[in-house]
């Protein structure tokens, strides 16, 4: 009897503990930003954007390029560079801010915010771009972006 009591109170304490792991992961999807239909398809769908139809293609401003669903930071305005391919592409990202997955064809490997798991693109290497011989290829969509200057006024604060 005390065997079967014991295995009771077990039983109750698993479900509460899974009860509150799903309660903590649902709590931080909505601490997610809010996405549009097109943004959910390439970043939960791994969709892709046409090429040269991204607002930051060519963008040329100062400052770091955020996940646009979790808002972490991915990539430093200073690794970018005109690949020109269609997207904006990188030559670098912040140390531990992107996973690496080899897709499942084998031959591209795909590139998701280390945070949320967000799709960003894919990562080239040998092109012979730039020194770093490396090419992020991300879509503009999974993207946001925060002047140099907000980046300071943030840390003073």
């Amino acid at each position: 009897m005390k065997t079967i009591v014991l295995l009771f109170i077990l039983g109750l304490s698993f479900v509460s503990y899974a009860q509150n792991e799903q309660q903590n992961k649902d709590t931080k999807k909505m601490e997610y930003n809010k996405l549009t239909e097109f943004e959910r398809y390439v970043i939960l769908e791994k969709g892709t954007e046409r090429p040269f139809t991204g607002k930051y293609t060519d963008y040329k401003e100062n400052g770091t390029y955020v996940c646009k669903q979790c808002g972490a930071a991915l990539y430093k305005s200073t690794d970018k560079f005109d690949s020109h391919c269609g997207w904006p592409s990188f030559d670098d990202e912040i140390d531990g801010a992107v996973k690496r997955t080899v897709d499942a064809d084998g031959r591209r490997t795909e590139i998701t915010c280390a945070n949320c798991g967000g799709h960003l693109g894919h990562v080239f290497m040998g092109e012979g771009f730039t020194d770093k011989n490396t090419r992020h290829c991300v879509n503009s969509v999974s993207l946001d972006f925060i002047p140099a200057e907000k980046d300071t006024k943030k840390g003073k604060q």
